[in-house]
């Protein structure tokens, strides 16, 4: 079931017109996006369609070609320094180091974002104890099973209890229990106040948590709109039958789109 908390009326995103090439390349063709405040926004579709890419320049990683966009009234190109500030970001793969322990790496994040050393371990100890880690907190991450690395990798994204956070793929990788322990988090944190913006390939994942749902193909947003409102247009039963209405393709047809910007860049 989806955080029963409400919503804000004000958007924390709003996107018009993004795009985004890498070489002749077209990766995002002009996306309009408006997600409000405290809700989970799901960007819906398969490897390839532009997500990962949407997610980059939202979070300031990478800049757009054309359009604009503002994170909480920041411009995430020209105000770049203040959008990191308000966000945090788990990406497909664990970008934590694994050859320090649990404690020492949200330790380190917390002190490169000016906390100080008293803080930091507060910090850390803080959030490996909401995400079940505590057990494990002085084990080398190299030890941690591939489930206990995503909630580590999502604990480090909160280190600076960010008011937007950006999930590419949370729980690729990961079995039915981890999955839904994680949806179990992104839950509390909608509760507590925080807009995530969701990535998958996982139809179920989606309709689980995303309040409105934007479905992405070829760098456009082909559909756009609650669960049951899409189910609706498509005259559909199930997202599964939304999907393959709209693109007309399953989620595991086209290229990962990170290995396209690797091999264009």
């Amino acid at each position: 079931m989806k955080a029963t908390v409400k919503a804000g009326t004000a958007p924390a995103i709003v996107a018009r017109g993004l795009t985004k090439r890498f070489g002749a390349t077209t990766a995002v063709a002009g996306v309009d996006l408006t997600i409000r405040e405290g809700t989970v926004f799901g960007l819906l579709g398969p490897n390839g369609a532009g997500k990962t890419t949407i997610v980059r320049i939202l979070s300031t990683l990478i800049a757009p070609d054309k359009g604009e966009a503002t994170v909480l009234g920041y411009d995430v190109a020209a105000q770049a320094h203040q959008v990191r500030q308000l966000i945090g970001l788990t990406g497909q793969y664990a970008s934590v180091d694994e050859t320090l322990t649990g404690t020492e790496n949200l330790v380190l994040i917390a002190r490169l974002t000016g906390a100080s050393r008293k803080a930091a371990k507060e910090r850390a100890h803080e959030l490996l104890t909401r995400f079940r880690l505590a057990d494990a907190a002085n084990r080398a991450v190299k030890t941690y099973s591939g489930g206990m690395r995503r909630r580590l990798d999502l604990a480090a994204s909160l280190v600076s209890r960010p008011r937007v956070l950006f999930l590419d793929e949370p729980t690729t990788g990961l079995d039915p229990r981890g999955r839904n322990a994680l949806w179990d988090i992104v839950r509390e944190l909608v509760a507590d106040g925080v807009t995530v913006l969701l990535t998958t390939q996982y139809l179920e994942e989606a309709d689980q948590l995303a309040d409105q749902i934007a479905v992405i193909d070829h760098g456009l947003v082909i559909a756009e709109g609650t669960s049951a409102e899409l189910k609706a247009q498509t005259g559909a039963d199930t997202l599964d039958e939304v999907f393959l209405s709209l693109t007309g393709h399953d989620t595991k047809e086209e290229a990962d789109e990170d290995e396209l910007e690797e091999a264009l860049a």
